[in-house]
């Protein structure tokens, strides 16, 4: 049986709780400020996603979204139900679908993603500089990228 490391001078054990409590933090007040503006956070998700965008078709909007593939089409159907997009059959390729944001959809995205962009911009300038924001984004991706990577 390994030895138990030194659970009270370990480094990288000491970043696990923050690091949680930070993301369940975050986590906790940006549902609770997507959900005051009448949206789950799939459907903002999709709609700050295709916002600014030509369009994008489903396999590019499940890579570019935190949403399942599973959970996408359920929320496509209720945003098209409420008018906010459109699915568009691409041309030459009948197993692709192109979704758009429509007008309704496009004045969504202005005033949803600009209120909560003005939500969370304070938390981070009370929390970090720029500087140290552009260091703590290259660091938190380095974590991401190192628990996808097969171990050797």
């Amino acid at each position: 049986m390994p030895d138990l490391p030194d659970l009270q001078d370990d480094p990288y054990l000491k970043v696990v709780r923050p690091l949680a409590e930070a993301y369940l933090a975050f986590w906790r007040e940006d549902n609770r400020h997507i959900r005051s503006l009448r949206l789950t956070p799939s459907q903002f998700d999709v709609i700050a996603t295709l916002g600014d965008t030509d369009g994008l078709t489903c396999s590019e909007l499940s890579a570019r979204t935190l949403v399942t593939k599973g959970t996408l089409t359920g929320v496509l159907d209720r945003l098209e139900a409420k008018g906010f997009i459109l699915r568009d059959a691409v041309t030459g390729d009948r197993r692709c679908t192109k979704i758009t944001l429509t007008g309704k959809g496009e004045a969504l995205f202005r005033k949803t993603f600009a209120a909560h962009i003005s939500f969370l911009r304070p938390r981070f300038e009370r929390a970090v500089t720029k500087k140290e924001a552009d260091q703590l984004r290259a660091l938190l991706l380095r974590i991401r990228d190192s628990f996808l990577e097969k171990p050797a």
